[in-house]
């Protein structure tokens, strides 16, 4: 092998290195959601966050962990900072409001043949069963909501509490972003 092939073939090495590397640190990123609040609740958004990209077919090369136990895919989501009154499941006007873009874009043809989660979240300040318990009726609220005042297919949502398992902000416990729900597209073929 000669002088310029081994240099060619040490730099091709080196990047093949850095590609794995910023990879690997991609897939234990810890918050795998789209976080919407505000005016940034708009029904594209949400239509672009939840909607399943189109695999891509390539000729490249793919670098993948050969790990037992490696994770699926991230499944399309969108977190929405509904807000909730301490230790209580009922929505208040401004959820309704962002439930009502919500409903919208569930209804879109882009998303008509999905189905979601619908996952409730508690911050961590309470006992973990209370907290899990308050995060499935929350969960169940919003699907309730869904289903009742704009005609979702109850068969579409299901009502997942997640307790206080899946923070955003472990820094500020109390933070609004750790009490939110999460709409998680279901791309599992039935």
């Amino acid at each position: 092998m000669n002088t310029s092939s081994r240099s060619f073939l040490i730099r091709a090495l080196s990047a093949a290195a850095l590609l794995v590397s910023v990879g690997l640190a991609h897939a234990d990123d810890p918050t795998p959601t789209t976080v919407l609040k505000g005016k940034a609740v708009t029904e594209g958004n949400l239509i672009d966050a939840l909607t399943p990209e189109e695999p891509v077919v390539t000729r490249s090369l793919r670098v993948q962990r050969d790990t037992p136990g490696q994770q699926a895919a991230r499944k399309p989501s969108a977190s929405l900072l509904i807000t909730f009154e301490t230790n209580s499941a009922e929505l208040t006007p401004q959820a309704k409001k962002q439930l009502d873009v919500v409903a919208a874009a569930l209804r879109n043809n882009k998303l008509a043949d999905y189905g979601f989660n619908v996952e409730g979240h508690a911050d961590p300040r309470g006992t973990h069963d209370m907290n899990l318990t308050l995060s499935q009726q929350r969960a169940e609220s919003v699907r309730n909501y869904l289903v009742t005042a704009h005609s979702i297919d109850p068969k579409r949502l299901k009502a997942v509490g997640k307790g206080d398992a899946e923070v955003l902000n472990a820094k500020d416990p109390a933070a609004a972003e750790n009490r939110r729900v999460t709409i998680v597209t279901d791309v599992s073929k039935d």
